[in-house]
């Protein structure tokens, strides 16, 4: 499957470790890597990572960049030292967000930390690029949040990729002038609501 977005135009693929996420731990290492090593994009890859260790065990097995949750909170001295010690060009936060407010464990802890807060945190500590997912749109093929991601790029210094809700190429049309750097379309992609190489040609001809 990731040979064939790569053929479809996909300009980097996300993957996410969703054992490692529940875990703490990287599960899928291996496998991941093999799928590294067979594509010639780029790949990110979130789930779990609340070490500096973790960040490190991806990035050597090759991953290009490491995406951060809950340990953006929880430990962000331990994101900052990732940005030092391997680049904070390596480094993606994401955050995940109900009703503006961050959430946390995968969705299951709320915080009384709002999107645009985290990311000016964030922004000090280095960080260069935000993940924003509207929990309530996140798989649900309801449409991306325009507003909090135009927001996000207005009043940050930050790389912002959006994710949550896209459902049709014209979903990823209506992003492009928000500003963001980058869409992540994941189920709409299975189901064939979303042509890959069409939408990166949306994209491209903004």
């Amino acid at each position: 499957m990731a040979r064939r977005w790569q053929a479809e135009g996909g300009p980097r693929l996300h993957v996410v470790d969703l054992d490692g996420a529940a875990t703490g731990e990287p599960a899928h290492l291996e496998v991941i890597s093999a799928i590294v090593s067979a594509l010639d994009i780029p790949v990110q890859v979130g789930g779990g990572i609340r070490s500096a260790d973790t960040a490190r065990a991806w990035l050597d097995a090759g991953v290009d960049r490491v995406v951060i949750g809950t340990a953006a909170v929880r430990n962000p001295n331990m994101v900052a030292a990732v940005c030092r010690n391997h680049g904070s060009e390596r480094v993606v936060v994401s955050v995940d967000a109900r009703d503006g407010m961050v959430a946390l464990q995968g969705w299951t802890e709320a915080s009384e930390v709002n999107v645009l807060e985290l990311a000016h945190r964030m922004t000090d500590l280095g960080v260069g690029r935000l993940l924003y997912t509207d929990i309530a749109r996140d798989g649900m093929l309801a449409g991306p949040d325009l507003d909090t991601n135009a927001s996000l790029v207005k009043e940050t210094d930050m790389a912002i990729l959006a994710s949550g809700g896209v459902s049709s190429v014209e979903d990823v049309r209506r992003l492009v002038p928000t500003g963001v750097e980058g869409v992540i379309v994941g189920r709409a992609l299975y189901t064939g609501a979303v042509d890959l190489a069409e939408a990166v040609s949306a994209v491209a001809r903004g």
